[in-house]
């Protein structure tokens, strides 16, 4: 579900949407997306002053906070 939810976004951010790869992984009982975009929509996703990145992260973390589970995001470049 968070996972589903951070790939909407990171989608609708980008000029390549086929290019965003989202994966779930738990660490130590945590959840941690990992989100893949383009190098061009890498500046997108992080947004002047990391703002959009943020903003992504709040969204997640509190619909993690719903299950109960502590849940951060990570942005990769391809």
């Amino acid at each position: 579900m968070i996972r589903d939810l951070v790939e909407f976004l990171a989608r609708a951010l980008v000029e390549e949407p086929d290019s965003v790869r989202v994966e779930e992984v738990t660490e130590n009982g945590d959840v941690v997306i990992e989100v893949s975009v383009a190098p061009d929509d890498l500046g997108r996703v992080i947004g002047k002053g990391g703002r959009v990145a943020n903003a992504i992260r709040a969204v997640a973390k509190a619909a993690g906070a719903r299950n109960e589970r502590r849940v951060s995001v990570e942005f990769l470049e391809d």
